[in-house]
């Protein structure tokens, strides 16, 4: 999962591949490959569990006043969101028994006219200025992105280098991938 942004446009990308254990779900046998959310003007993908991707798209069709513009924002709505994740879709938020706050348990990036996002178990969330990479695949994503940033022109093709390298030496990456590109605010 990678996030890019540079000049007017952020982009998002994600391969395709679902494991479990030493077992591989790839696109060609799931109905549902897919592991970025499109909610009005944000795209959200995800990482870890594949229970995340239903559980936010069941928030996002009721919880329909969930905000992402911005840092704080974004910081603001999985604080709201926490409870409810532990309330009605069972969270478990036990990680380490030293972690100083609860822990949503996911890892997600998050791309919209905003800007680019990371938003992290204990609600850490950051901005991005050029890219960023998460999940399964990811050093090998950020490799290539920080190699190649500079000579590719486009958002699009920074984030298709990023996963399709990840997806190359990764074993629990695969393609095909998805894409998504949004303007950013002026």
């Amino acid at each position: 999962l990678v996030v890019v942004r540079k000049g007017n446009l952020a982009c998002i990308a994600a391969d395709s591949l679902t494991t479990f254990g030493d077992t591989r779900l790839s696109a060609q046998f799931d109905k549902s490959p897919e592991k970025i959310l499109h909610h009005r003007d944000t795209y959200l993908g995800f990482c870890g569990s594949a229970a995340h991707q239903l559980v936010f798209e069941s928030l996002l069709s009721s919880h329909g006043e969930l905000d992402f513009a911005g840092k704080t924002a974004v910081f603001e709505t999985f604080r709201k969101l926490h409870p409810i994740l532990k309330d009605q879709h069972f969270l478990n938020p036990k990680e380490e028994d030293d972690d100083p706050y609860e822990s949503t348990q996911i890892t997600a990036l998050i791309a919209n006219k905003y800007g680019i996002f990371g938003i992290y178990s204990m609600r850490e969330v950051f901005e991005y200025n050029k890219f960023w990479a998460a999940g399964s695949g990811r050093e090998f994503a950020l490799g290539a992105m920080q190699s190649m940033y500079d000579k590719l022109d486009t958002t699009e093709a920074i984030a298709r280098l990023g996963v399709e390298i990840g997806s190359t030496f990764d074993k629990n990456s695969a393609l095909p991938m998805s894409i998504y590109t949004v303007k950013l605010r002026s």
